[in-house]
């Protein structure tokens, strides 16, 4: 079964917080369309779009335990399972092609994420991320 979190910096702004909240979905529903259902019909005839099949909890952790699970993580790809990131790099570029520009010229030990979606194996991704805490 797949399994799915989203672990993102809880020192962040609430607007921050949200903004890589919704580049890890739509990158995730990028990778994963599979992991969206189809639309569905109210009552009254109206479509709604689907929405994702899976529970995504939005855990908290700091700045530093992000990198060290973004190392753990990627030790873990060849399992099955996923890494998307979002990085200060990327959230300071005004285009993609400065974002490209950016991290293309830093150090994975430079970068600072404020984010990261891990999907696949629900007990891998659970191995990594059971201890962290929920986002209220």
């Amino acid at each position: 079964m797949t399994r799915c979190a989203f672990i993102i910096d809880h020192t962040l702004p609430r607007g921050l917080i949200a903004n890589t909240a919704a580049i890890l979905a739509m990158t995730l529903g990028k990778e994963r369309p599979d992991l969206i259902g189809h639309a569905v019909h109210d009552a009254d005839g109206n479509c709604h779009q689907g929405i994702t099949t899976i529970v995504m909890p939005i855990l908290m952790f700091n700045a530093d335990g992000l990198m060290e699970l973004r190392r753990r993580a990627a030790s873990q790809e060849t399992s099955g399972l996923a890494v998307i990131d979002v990085t200060e790099t990327a959230q300071r570029a005004k285009s993609y092609q400065a974002y490209e520009h950016g991290i293309g010229e830093m150090r994975h030990d430079h970068l600072r994420y404020l984010g990261l979606c891990l999907h696949g194996p629900e007990k891998l991704v659970r191995s990594l991320t059971g201890d962290l805490p929920l986002m209220k």
